[in-house]
């Protein structure tokens, strides 16, 4: 197990992309790593991007970015109206605002959907995000679902129990559309951060982790 350490670099404000197909994608897949970089005081400049969406989604998502970033001086927030599930079939309109977000912001890290996910929205997010991205480094993150296509990732942000909880009940409050799902309880939230931090030996138990493709010391 090899550790490193993420830092700005000579002062320079850490520019991270968050790219999410669904109003609560990016909270569930790295909400926790968010977090925990904001808790370490790094100097960031976050770039939160939000693509399908809905009148009562796009409010959810509006009021929880506001929320998890509120002591985040430099940020960006966006939620477009891409027609939920129907991706794949309206990819050169997502292709189209990709090119124009390369243009207006070059991120140091982006989180983005996990290439394998076996949702087509999540997986299609994933593709463009590389196809459009060639010279970042790029986390994929996972969600639970009843699809169960949670891999076997290879990066782990450790957190601690209180930034894990922060994220669980940040999630459940502002997401209440989304409580009827039956996988959407704070148990799968916490079995997955304790499974994680077993996989990556935590001293505080818990982690969330990332598949990173490819990575140059």
């Amino acid at each position: 197990m090899i550790s490193v350490h993420l830092q700005a670099n000579n002062n320079v404000n850490l520019r991270v992309l968050c790219l999410g197909a669904h109003s609560d994608d990016i909270e569930i897949g790295c909400g926790g790593t968010i977090l925990r970089l904001i808790e370490e005081c790094l100097d960031l400049n976050i770039y939160w991007v939000v693509f399908g969406s809905n009148q009562i989604r796009t409010e959810e998502a509006f009021a929880s970015a506001n929320t998890l970033l509120q002591s985040v001086k430099e940020k960006k927030i966006i939620v477009k109206g891409f027609k939920d599930g129907f991706f794949p079939f309206i990819g050169a309109e997502i292709k189209e605002y990709f090119e124009d977000l390369k243009s207006d912001f070059s991120p140091d890290i982006i989180f983005t959907h996990y290439r394998q996910d076996l949702h087509q929205d999540h997986r299609l997010i994933s593709e463009l995000t590389w196809n459009t991205f060639r010279d970042h480094l790029i986390l994929e993150y996972e969600i639970p679902k009843y699809d169960a296509d949670l891999g076997s990732p290879n990066l782990f942000f450790h957190l601690k129990e209180s930034i894990c909880q922060r994220k669980i009940q940040h999630i459940l409050s502002h997401f209440k559309s989304q409580t009827d799902r039956s996988w959407f309880t704070e148990e799968t939230f916490l079995a997955l951060f304790r499974l994680r931090g077993v996989e990556s030996r935590s001293q505080d138990k818990y982690a969330e982790a990332f598949y990173c493709r490819k990575l140059v010391f």
